[in-house]
């Protein structure tokens, strides 16, 4: 069987232009109806198409999923026009809220506010609606307090493969989002 690579290209390329959400392996091949072995080939041409210095697009890996996105060196320049409203519209104390739970979740609603030192209902509602944050659970300890932490959106919009690629907190910032030992 002659399979013309560059076809089968094409149409991965299509695919994760038109979809919105970023796709893995498996759902390339089901809407492709291609096999997984030639959907990764697709994949390794479209990654050396990309990484030309004359293109302005890559294939980035955002929450398992493969997305075309515009280059990092040219988002700041973009961001402002093509940035997701989410990012651009929260507040000092939503974004506060937003990291605590990133770097400590997944975390508690008692959590967040003694390490906020503020009541966090307001700003947990908020990231909630934006699609930032979810209910991871619930936390084994009386009560069964609801535990939160970052979504796939959240991954996406801070073009994040996932969360350990969080940029690395210095000592003193580690130590804010730190708990203090309860007595």
């Amino acid at each position: 069987m002659n399979i013309d690579i560059s076809k089968e290209t094409a149409l991965i390329e299509a695919i994760l232009f038109l979809e919105a959400e970023p796709l893995d392996e498996a759902g390339l091949a089901r809407i492709s109806g291609l096999g997984r072995e030639l959907i990764e080939g697709c994949l390794a041409k479209l990654q050396e198409r990309y990484g030309a210095i004359e293109s302005g697009l890559e294939l980035s890996r955002v929450g398992g999923g493969i997305s075309i996105t515009p280059k990092k060196e040219h988002w700041e320049v973009l961001k402002e026009k093509y940035g997701k409203k989410n990012e651009s519209r929260l507040s000092r104390a939503a974004m506060e809220t937003l990291s605590i739970i990133a770097y400590s979740q997944p975390i508690t609603r008692a959590e967040i506010e003694a390490i906020r030192g503020v009541q966090a209902d307001n700003m947990i509602r908020l990231l909630t609606e934006k699609d930032l944050i979810r209910e991871m659970g619930k936390k084994d300890i009386p009560g069964k307090p609801t535990q939160y932490g970052t979504t796939r959106e959240f991954l996406k919009i801070f073009r994040l493969a996932s969360i350990a690629d969080l940029p690395r907190l210095d000592e003193s910032e580690a130590e804010r989002f730190e708990l203090e030992p309860e007595i």
